[in-house]
C-alpha cells in the first residue's frame, strides 16, 4: 500500500500536469481561433470591399483566397524553421505578426494594398497550423492527445462564427467600415500574445536534439515526475532527415494521406463559407440566416469530434463525415431548386459533418510524424489542403457565373468522395497509442483494425 505522503505527492503532480496542459491548450486554442477569426471575417465584408474598391469578379476571388495562398507559403516554410529551432519562440513571435498586420487592415486605400497583406496574413496562419498542434501533442499524454488537440479545431470553428457574428454585428447594425471591421482580429491576438508569455520549450523536440538534461528539467518543471519522463518522453528518438524523407520509403503513404485529407476537408468548405451570400443568395435563402446557422452548425460538429475522438478511434471519423458531406451537397448539386427548408438542412449537415471530420486536422497530422519532421510535415500537409481550398475560393465565384449552383456543388461533392475513398484505402488507427509509436516508420497499425487503448 502507498503511503499517505506518497499519495499526496501524486496528487499533487497531477494536478500541476493538468493545470500547465490547460494553459497550453488555452494559449493555443486562442491561436487556432484567431485563425479561424481571420479566415472567416473576410466572408462578411467581401461584397462591402468589391462595391467600395470597385473589384472585379478576377479580385474578388483573389481577396477570398489570400490568406489561403499565404497559408500555402507560411505553413511549409515556418513548419520547416520550427522543427530545426524549436517551438517556443516561433509560438510567440508568431502572434506578434498577427497584431501588426491585423492593425496594418485598417490603413488599405488599393484592393492591391488589401491583397499583400491579407497574404501576409495567411503567412502567419500558415505558421500558427504548423506550430500550435504540434507542440500541444508533443507535450499532451497518450490518453488524452486526442481530445485537447481536437479541442484546438473547435477553437478555429469557433473563431469562425465569432468573426461572422461579430462582421454582420459591426457591418449591419453599428455600420462600422469595413477596413475596421477586419482590424478587429488585432484584439483576440493580443489576448493571444499575453497567455504565451513564458512558455517552455517542447521536452520531445530537446530529446530530440540530443538535450536531455534540458528536456527532462521541462518535463520535471511541468508535466510530472522521473517515471513520466521515462514513460512519455524518454525514449523519443533524434532528429534524422529533412523535408525530403517525407517521401522516403517510411513516410511518402502517410504525406500523402495528410495532404489528401486535410485538402479534401477543407476546399468544400472554404469555397461554400467564404462565398456564402452569394451561393445562399443563388438558392434563393436568408443569407444571413443560412450562413450563421451552418456555422453554429460547424461548431456543434467540432464539439463532437472532440467528444468522440478517443471513444471511436480516428479512422471512423475520417471516413463516415466524408461521406454525409458528399450526400448532402449532392442533393443541392442535383436539386438546386429544392425546398428552401430541404436546401438549409444539407448546408447544416455539410457543416456539422464536416467538423466532424475536420476536428482530425489538429491531432492526426502531427501523430503520423516524428518529433524531428513533425512540424515540417503538418506545415506541408496544411499548404496541400490549401493548394485546393485556394482554388475552389477563387473559382467558386467564375462557377456561380457560368456553370451555375447546381454543378458547383457537386463538384464540392466530389472533393469529400475523394477523401472518403483516400482515407478507407490508406489512413491507420492511432488513438490511445504513445506518439513514439505512432509516429515511428514501423509504427502503424494496418487499416482497419481496431484502436490499441494506453494503460
Amino acid at each position: 500500500m502507498p503511503s499517505s505522503a506518497t499519495t499526496e505527492t501524486a496528487i499533487q503532480l497531477d494536478r500541476r500536469r493538468r493545470r500547465f496542459l490547460r494553459r497550453v491548450t488555452l494559449a493555443t486554442a486562442w491561436g487556432e481561433g484567431l485563425d479561424g477569426y481571420d479566415l472567416g471575417v473576410i466572408s462578411v465584408v467581401l461584397l462591402s470591399i468589391s462595391r467600395d474598391l470597385d473589384v472585379s469578379p478576377v479580385w474578388a476571388g483573389l481577396i477570398g483566397a489570400s490568406s489561403l495562398i499565404g497559408i500555402f507559403v507560411g505553413a511549409p516554410l515556418f513548419g520547416r524553421v520550427t522543427d530545426r529551432f524549436g517551438r517556443r519562440r516561433p509560438f510567440t513571435v508568431n502572434i506578434v505578426c498577427f497584431v501588426v498586420l491585423g492593425v496594418a487592415q485598417a490603413f488599405t486605400q488599393t484592393v492591391e494594398q488589401l491583397f499583400v497583406v491579407r497574404l501576409l496574413l495567411g503567412m502567419a496562419i500558415g505558421a500558427e497550423y504548423a506550430i500550435g498542434t504540434p507542440l500541444l501533442v508533443e507535450f499532451a499524454p497518450a490518453e488524452r492527445r486526442g481530445r485537447l488537440s481536437a479541442w484546438l479545431i473547435a477553437a478555429w470553428y469557433i473563431g469562425f462564427l465569432a468573426s461572422v457574428l461579430a462582421g454582420y454585428l459591426l457591418l449591419d447594425v453599428l455600420s462600422v467600415d469595413w477596413r475596421w471591421i477586419l482590424a478587429s482580429s488585432a484584439l483576440p491576438a493580443a489576448i493571444t500574445l499575453i497567455l504565451r508569455r513564458g512558455m517552455p520549450e517542447s521536452p520531445r523536440w530537446l530529446m530530440s536534439r540530443g538535450r536531455r538534461t534540458e528536456a527532462r528539467a521541462v518535463a520535471l518543471d511541468h508535466l510530472g515526475d522521473q517515471e513520466h519522463f521515462d514513460r512519455e518522453i524518454g525514449g523519443e528518438p533524434p532528429a534524422s532527415g529533412g523535408v525530403r524523407r517525407l517521401l522516403s520509403l517510411a513516410y511518402r503513404r502517410r504525406t500523402l494521406l495528410v495532404c489528401a485529407f486535410w485538402a479534401c476537408d477543407v476546399a468544400p468548405y472554404f469555397a461554400i463559407v467564404t462565398f456564402a451570400p452569394q451561393v445562399f443568395g443563388a438558392l434563393d435563402l436568408d443569407e444571413q440566416a443560412a450562413t450563421i446557422a451552418t456555422n453554429v452548425m460547424a461548431v456543434v460538429g467540432a464539439v463532437t469530434g472532440v467528444a468522440l475522438m478517443d471513444r471511436l478511434g480516428r479512422r471512423p471519423l475520417l471516413i463516415f463525415p466524408f461521406w454525409v458531406s458528399a450526400t448532402a451537397l449532392a442533393v443541392v448539386g442535383v436539386w438546386p431548386a429544392a425546398p428552401a427548408t430541404i436546401v438549409i438542412v444539407c448546408f447544416v449537415a455539410f457543416g456539422f459533418f464536416n467538423a466532424i471530420g475536420g476536428t482530425l486536422t489538429g491531432p492526426y497530422p502531427s501523430e503520423l510524424f516524428p518529433t524531428g519532421l513533425r512540424t515540417t510535415a503538418v506545415g506541408v500537409a496544411a499548404a496541400a489542403s490549401r493548394i485546393g481550398a485556394a482554388l475552389g475560393t477563387f473559382l467558386l465565384p467564375v462557377g456561380l457565373d457560368t456553370i451555375g449552383i447546381g454543378p458547383s456543388m457537386l463538384v464540392a461533392a466530389a472533393f469529400c468522395v475523394a477523401g472518403a475513398m483516400i482515407c478507407q484505402l490508406w489512413a491507420p488507427e492511432t488513438a490511445g497509442r504513445g506518439l513514439v509509436e505512432t509516429s515511428s516508420a514501423e509504427g502503424h497499425r494496418r487499416p482497419g483494425t481496431g484502436a490499441k487503448h494506453a494503460t
